[in-house]
């Protein structure tokens, strides 16, 4: 059975005309939007569903509001719906495996491509991370580790050069900043666990500097692994006793 079409709300229509005018270059990063009174004469709305459109772009993270200066196309697309996928996250009480999931997805081919695109200097960034996170693991200083740990799996995605590999990544930020934290801090509960992380790592990033792509998305898949056998094992064992 067919289903009824729903109409559209007039503000999701001025969105979707917003939208279009800047992919087809009509409106450009950094362009000034006209004033809400002219916005609503040229479509032919209602100055009240121009307001809500300009709203919802907003909170998408495509227009930025200057108090007094008008509504304009952003420069950067980087943090769009940072928020909102958070929100969502949150919203729909997701659980952390739905995030260890993603990052299988994204981080194994991330690790791949990169392997195939690394270059001298990236891998030399890549080792002073390594170098780094040795460094304060061995001198136990947690805070700094989690903050090289952080930097060595963005770095990745970023050396993949896949625009839509990275932004996703950002865009889920927060959430995958509180789960390295998270994993971290139960997977070294157990200490011998402490040496096994850095020398995934380390396998990660020597597959890396010798450009073998099989054997970098090996090893991050070995990683990402670990957190779903310890992380994940741990936070569902508590899950059943606790109901």
């Amino acid at each position: 059975m067919f289903k009824p079409i729903k109409s559209k709300k007039i503000y999701e229509v001025v969105i979707e005309e917003i939208q279009q005018q800047i992919i087809s270059g009509s409106l450009n990063r950094g362009d000034k939007l006209p004033t809400e009174r002219d916005l609503a004469e040229q479509l032919n709305v209602s100055r009240t569903s121009v307001r809500e459109a300009m709203r919802a772009l907003e909170v998408l993270g495509i227009i930025q509001v200057k108090q007094g200066g008008g509504n304009f196309i952003k420069d950067r697309f980087d943090d769009a719906l940072v928020e909102p996928l958070s929100m969502m996250f949150m919203l729909n009480e997701s659980h952390p495996r739905e995030i260890v999931d993603l990052r299988k997805i994204i981080e194994v081919e991330s690790a791949y491509r990169a392997a195939e695109r690394i270059t001298d200097e990236e891998i030399e960034e890549l080792r002073d991370i390594i170098d780094q996170l040795r460094i304060q693991t061995k001198l136990k200083n947690e805070a700094m580790s989690v903050r090289f740990d952080k930097a060595f799996h963005y770095s990745i995605c970023r050396i993949a050069n896949n625009f839509l590999f990275s932004n996703i990544l950002n865009m889920l930020s927060n959430l995958m900043d509180t789960l390295i934290e998270d994993a971290r801090g139960i997977i070294l509960l157990k200490e011998e666990n402490q040496e096994v992380l850095i020398e995934q790592h380390e396998k990660i990033f020597h597959a890396l500097e010798r450009k073998d792509p099989k054997a970098a998305a090996h090893a991050m898949r070995e990683h990402i692994t670990l957190i779903i056998n310890e992380y994940l094992s741990n936070i569902e064992v508590s899950e059943k006793f606790s109901k």
